[in-house]
């Protein structure tokens, strides 16, 4: 039973955290610090927080995880290995350099594809075949550093950010578990990632989710799916912010953003092909059925999508 140091912040981390609590000892929790969140800005804890309050972990949550006082905290800690999951902050060398075994991280892709903050939505909207789990070694480099397992899914038709996303946090769980022994006892070893086969998924920002019509019809719809639930896959009707929440490709073409009636249908042009809407949600309204919302939104077969 290894003393580790668990790092994490929200939900994708808690399959890994809970694992650890139940195989060895968690000796601390390292979380960004409580945020402010709601209509009435309430002060909230991660979600990595409330689980490890309830086990009974010592937390710690500084605003910058190089500062000096919380280095000396986690060196007090006298951890074997710390494990990383979503954490939220660039982590320094000082830092990896603390346990003997150094720090190993859960990455929601297959190395080095889709090194980068947002794996998974990466994944769906590329139009992948496959997407998985790595469990590698952290340097000071942005997901560069060696593998030391990995674990392949495959990608379903109507996969979307929420469903990959909870497939991969259970998979990584398990697939740490599986691998820590191994690596601790000096049966695995790491393999450094091939540079030149890297590809890089961004952080997602919100206006990321607009809707360019140009593009191919099967793009924005990997898109829609992609991009759900945040910041989820928008456009513009009458001024307003229109969320397509679930669309399918459909046959022929229109111009770009034009909202047609085809075979008794609504589809919308794209730069190929057409994007026909499954459910929509005009902002500050509820989400509708495409057939609910034509019903009550009259203009909108006819109408140009987009600012």
């Amino acid at each position: 039973m290894a003393k580790i140091v668990f790092m994490g912040t929200p939900d994708f981390a808690l399959p890994a955290l809970k694992a650890l609590l139940d195989a060895h000892e968690v000796v601390g929790i390292v979380t960004q610090p409580d945020r402010r969140s709601g209509r009435q800005r309430r002060l909230l804890p991660s979600p990595v927080k409330r689980l490890g309050v309830a086990a009974g972990a010592p937390i710690l949550q500084p605003a910058r995880i190089r500062d000096e006082a919380a280095l000396a905290t986690l060196r007090s800690w006298s951890a074997d290995l710390f494990v990383v999951a979503a954490y939220g902050q660039i982590l320094p060398q000082a830092l990896l350099d603390i346990p003997p075994f150094g720090a190993v991280n859960i990455h929601a892709s297959l190395l080095p594809r889709w090194r980068g903050a947002a794996p998974i939505q990466a994944a769906i909207r590329a139009g992948d075949r496959e997407s998985g789990v790595t469990i590698m070694l952290l340097d000071a480099g942005l997901d560069t550093g060696p593998t030391l397992a990995k674990r392949a899914v495959p990608l379903a038709a109507d996969e979307t950010g929420q469903s990959l996303h909870d497939r991969l946090a259970q998979l990584g769980a398990e697939l740490l578990i599986e691998t820590l022994p191994g690596y601790m006892n000096g049966e695995i070893a790491p393999q450094a990632q091939a540079d030149s086969l890297a590809t890089y998924a961004p952080r997602i920002k919100k206006s990321d989710g607009e809707i360019d019509w140009s593009l191919e019809a099967a793009a924005i719809e990997r898109m829609t799916r992609a991009y759900r639930p945040w910041p989820g896959a928008f456009t513009w009707w009458n001024g307003a912010q229109l969320k397509i929440i679930a669309a399918e490709r459909g046959e022929g073409e229109a111009q770009p953003g034009l909202v047609v009636e085809r075979a008794g249908k609504v589809a919308i042009g794209a730069g190929a092909g057409l994007l026909r809407p499954l459910a929509l949600q005009l902002a500050g309204k509820r989400r509708l059925g495409v057939a609910e919302f034509i019903n009550g939104h009259r203009g909108f077969v006819g109408a140009r999508l987009g600012r």
